[in-house]
């Protein structure tokens, strides 16, 4: 789909079931994106997509945020959550690797009211558990920001994965 051309010219339809969860269940993202066609090339596009993400209220961004699955745990994965989880062998953890992203799931959870994001792509289980023990030392104010910063980065991998 690295064709301005061909995605101009997809239907409604077409176009959400191709990029309706580069957002995590946000499918809204990508109507929006949809009702902002044609593009001019390729980088307008993931421009307007990205922009229409970044420049949601904080509200909204919460909402987005919550409908992320909790790392390692959750059962029902969407098909690119499922995808990356597994490439980070998220689902090849040993009993104890598991009961520690149990505990770290429930307890970041509890303090910041939002599961624990990070883009697990080029990552292992153990940097993303590493991460996840210093993160949830962080401030809600720093780990809001950096949990909308790493959903960015989920979606521009999404993106480029498509778009390649």
């Amino acid at each position: 789909m690295n064709d301005i051309k061909k995605i101009n010219s997809l239907d409604k339809s077409e176009f959400l079931s191709i990029f309706g969860n580069v957002f995590e269940k946000s499918k809204w993202i990508s109507e929006k994106a949809f009702d902002k066609k044609p593009f001019k090339n390729l980088e307008s596009f993931v421009s307007e997509i990205i922009g229409i993400y970044e420049n949601s209220e904080n509200k909204t961004i919460l909402e987005i945020l919550n409908l992320h699955p909790e790392l390692a745990v959750e059962k029902k994965l969407t098909i690119d959550s499922d995808t990356e989880q597994s490439k980070a062998n998220l689902k090849e953890c040993t009993p104890e690797e598991f009961n520690e992203f149990k505990k770290l799931n429930t307890e970041y959870k509890k303090k910041f009211n939002f599961p624990f994001i990070i883009a697990v792509k080029g990552k292992n289980k153990n940097e993303i558990l590493n991460y996840f023990r210093e993160r949830i030392n962080n401030s809600l104010d720093e780990e809001f920001f950096e949990a909308k910063k790493q959903v960015k980065k989920i979606a521009n991998f999404r993106l480029e994965e498509i778009i390649k």
